[in-house]
């Protein structure tokens, strides 16, 4: 009886189909990725138990370990109104091309006095090289631009504003309590702190009678 040979099934169409949904799935997650907002600079927060998970769309003052403070608006829906607000309350007088580029700054760490000239320079200025934003209290500069955040939101709640203060672990104390006075001054009573989330010890109260959660209504 003659053998019949049959013939092998060819795997091509099974391997481009799923070449295919690689290349789709790659392109996803490129796609749908977030990157990490800049930091102004490096800071080591102090550790803290909590569950609450930082927003990327913030209003955000960096406290460094040397003191300096940095400005990010990281809140893109009132960014340009808050530096449009600031130019014109502090007379800066800054041109259509400066305020361009000033909108287009990651964070903002200079005195407005040094604001101008800083921003027609042609090469970028590394955080530390900047003088950083004055907050004492003869001059607190930080609060005027707090109050151009808090003008920015004009006609809308200002229970909406994300603030939050994220300071170095050796910063000192006095330094943070410049920028408490800047928010003060605003009329700003409500913000947020940045820590580093640490576990919750099994044996402390809250580990061993963790709060229920609120039904959603």
């Amino acid at each position: 009886m003659p053998k019949v040979k049959i013939p092998r099934k060819s795997t091509n169409i099974d391997m481009t189909a799923m070449c295919d949904v690689a290349f789709l799935l790659l392109s996803f997650f490129i796609l749908a990725t977030k990157t990490k907002p800049p930091e102004a600079v490096p800071v080591v927060t102090p550790t803290s138990v909590s569950t609450k998970v930082v927003k990327d769309e913030a209003i955000v003052v960096t406290l460094g370990k040397d003191g300096k403070v940095f400005l990010m608006l990281n809140d893109r829906k009132h960014k340009d109104d808050i530096i449009d607000d600031i130019n014109k309350t502090k007379g800066l007088g800054l041109t259509t091309a400066e305020i361009a580029k000033l909108k287009k700054l990651d964070f903002i760490g200079m005195p407005f006095s040094k604001l101008k000239s800083f921003l027609d320079l042609s090469e970028s200025v590394p955080a530390a090289k900047m003088d950083g934003i004055p907050t004492d209290s003869t001059n607190n500069e930080l609060a005027d631009w707090i109050k151009s955040v808090s003008n920015s939101f004009a006609g809308e709640s200002i229970d909406n504003l994300n603030l939050l203060v994220k300071g170095d672990n050796a910063a000192k104390y006095p330094a943070f309590k410049d920028i408490k006075s800047a928010f003060k001054k605003a009329d700003i009573f409500k913000f947020k702190i940045v820590t580093n989330p640490e576990g919750i010890p099994a044996d402390s109260e809250l580990g061993l009678h963790p709060p229920k959660p609120e039904a959603v209504k």
